[in-house]
């Protein structure tokens, strides 16, 4: 699903390295705490007017790329039986 998230920057001069928007100090981490918080994208770009919509849809679409879930299953232990 990692499609075309080219707002989605990293650079270890900023922000150490963490994933932002556009290079700017700006993680993505923020804008996806904010809207986790009830903010709306509306909201977002009032108080950060430099951001643009597609900078939040892509946090949103990078967010759930990294919550992809693989499950893979482990051995299981045989339980001994135990003597009387």
């Amino acid at each position: 699903m990692l499609q075309n998230l080219d707002r989605i920057t990293f650079d270890l001069q900023i922000m150490g390295g963490k994933a932002c928007i556009r290079g700017m100090r700006v993680p993505v981490s923020l804008i996806l705490n904010l809207l986790a918080n009830g903010k709306t994208p509306e909201e977002i770009i009032d108080d950060y007017p430099y951001l643009e919509p597609e900078d939040i849809q892509q946090s949103m679409l990078y967010a759930a790329w990294l919550s992809q879930d693989k499950i893979v299953p482990l051995p299981q232990k045989r339980e001994r039986e135990t003597a009387s």
